[in-house]
């Protein structure tokens, strides 16, 4: 029997081990967080058919996803600083390919699939090598695969690359609105059902409806070192920074709870890759950490697991298996990065929110 280490429970980690359960093959996933729900499990996600449904589709979890689904959520909003709406489209636009669902509830799902002892909670991987891992405890774990699931700072990906993320030159402050329907109903108008970014001069706020009444906004600023965020985690500053938005605008700042979260963007080189060493692997943000702005970055991840699981599956020996894993691995990837370096660069353009209105209407036009 292969023995199977994944480092990281994250959305990848959890769907290749769900993957591969549904297979009859085991693993065992390492992950830092005390328990699923010891930290905030971030915003919404719109899952693509073709990506981050079919990996629930293969772990048989659809009709679990389909229960806590927000079809509605697939609405979208382009407005310019002063609040006029320049682009808005409809749930119905996409034909229900894309509704969101709530990091938390989708982490719930996969957590719920997998047999009790599989996901080794609270179990810290400080040191790796090919064929072993090194726990906090002292406990040395050997495997005959070892996946890196383990996000942007892997501890996996120097077995393989000495890249590492470097700063995209923007950044997010990260804001929340609670109980948005009774206690803040003009922002809950303002953003809609969906997603809102209203963009000018190189800045952005962006929200998005998550489930249970709640708004989270990221405030999108360019700066030159990403430690220049933190004083920016402060609400004057940042009201001070959006002085030309709205004030409808400006208040999801202005009335948020709580304290703001500053959320530096970093990105691997657009098509990073490796050469292939026997018995490591990587998925999901640690192959190709991207900034957001193709939201593909779960949806990768559940599509990178759901492929390394059937090529497992599909192959009489792990380094086959990891060959044709990863030779799909690296063009899907690298598309995808290129479209989110892009995408980010249209969005914070002077003339912004053109490119993206602009673009949304090209798509909305050829479908």
């Amino acid at each position: 029997m292969t023995r199977i280490a994944i480092v990281g429970g994250g959305l990848g980690g959890l769907t290749l081990a769900r993957v591969l359960h549904t297979r009859g093959i085991a693993s065992t996933v390492h992950e830092l967080d005390a328990a699923p729900t010891a930290r905030d499990q971030g915003g919404t996600l719109d899952l693509h058919e073709e990506s981050g449904q079919r990996a629930l589709a293969e772990a048989g979890l659809i009709e679990q996803f389909r229960a806590v689904a927000r079809e509605e959520g697939e609405a979208l909003r382009i407005l310019d600083r002063d609040g006029v709406v320049r682009f808005e489209e409809g749930a119905e636009a996409s034909g229900g390919t894309r509704p969101e669902v709530d990091r938390g509830a989708l982490k719930r799902i996969l957590v719920e699939s997998l047999p009790d002892g599989v996901v080794r909670w609270g179990s810290k991987v400080t040191a790796v090598s090919a064929g072993r891992l090194t726990l906090g405890t002292g406990e040395i774990v050997e495997a005959d695969l070892v996946v890196g699931a383990d996000g942007a700072w892997s501890k996996v990906r120097p077995l393989l690359s000495e890249a590492v993320p470097g700063y995209s030159g923007l950044s997010f402050v990260e804001a929340h609105l609670s109980d948005v329907d009774e206690k803040h109903p003009a922002a809950a108008a303002l953003v809609g059902p969906g997603s809102m970014f209203a963009l000018a001069d190189g800045l952005g706020l962006i929200a998005q409806r998550n489930g249970g009444g709640r708004i989270r906004v990221y405030a999108a600023l360019r700066t030159q070192d990403p430690a220049e965020i933190v004083d920016l985690a402060d609400r004057g500053r940042l009201l001070d920074v959006f002085a030309g938005f709205h004030p409808g605008l400006r208040a999801l700042v202005g009335e948020s709870d709580g304290p703001l979260i500053p959320r530096p963007i970093h990105a691997l080189p657009v098509g990073h890759r490796w050469a292939r060493v026997p018995g490591v692997t990587l998925l999901g943000d640690a192959a190709h950490v991207m900034s957001p702005f193709a939201g593909e970055g779960a949806n990768l991840a559940m599509l990178d697991a759901t492929e390394l699981a059937l090529a497992l599956a599909g192959h009489d020996d792990v380094e086959s298996a990891l060959t044709a894993y990863e030779t799909a691995l690296f063009p899907r990837a690298e598309e995808a990065a290129r479209d989110s370096a892009d995408n980010l660069e249209s969005c914070f353009r002077p003339d912004a929110p053109r490119a993206m209105v602009e673009q949304m209407l090209a798509h909305a036009a050829h479908h």
